[in-house]
């Protein structure tokens, strides 16, 4: 399954809920005009379906493999295009590695 395929089964399985159809329509039409969908549009729609218990709906409706095939393409799109926040590194006192302390 695609990314296109994908936020249109979240489409249809949102309809009883207008935030989560409203976010799936936007990201399903962009990707039909070609245009790439921004990570956080997907993110939104995600986290929508999850909050308007969607996800555990087509979970128990498909089964849990089309459930993964279904959001595995989402995931994977916000996965390549979020950014990576920097990592902090540690002072060289609190790394017990090189710290005379320990």
């Amino acid at each position: 399954m695609d990314l296109k395929d994908a936020t249109l089964m979240f489409l249809s399985e949102s309809a009883a809920h207008p935030a989560v159809a409203s976010i799936a329509q936007s990201a399903y039409d962009r990707l039909v005009d070609g245009d790439v969908v921004d990570y956080r549009i997907l993110k939104e729609l995600v986290g929508e379906a999850s909050g308007k218990g969607v996800l555990r709906d087509m979970r128990r409706k498909y089964g849990p493999a089309a459930f993964d095939a279904m959001i595995a393409p989402i995931l994977r799109e916000i996965d390549l295009r979020a950014p990576v926040p920097p990592r902090r590194r540690p002072a060289p006192e609190d790394d017990p590695l090189t710290s005379a302390t320990y």
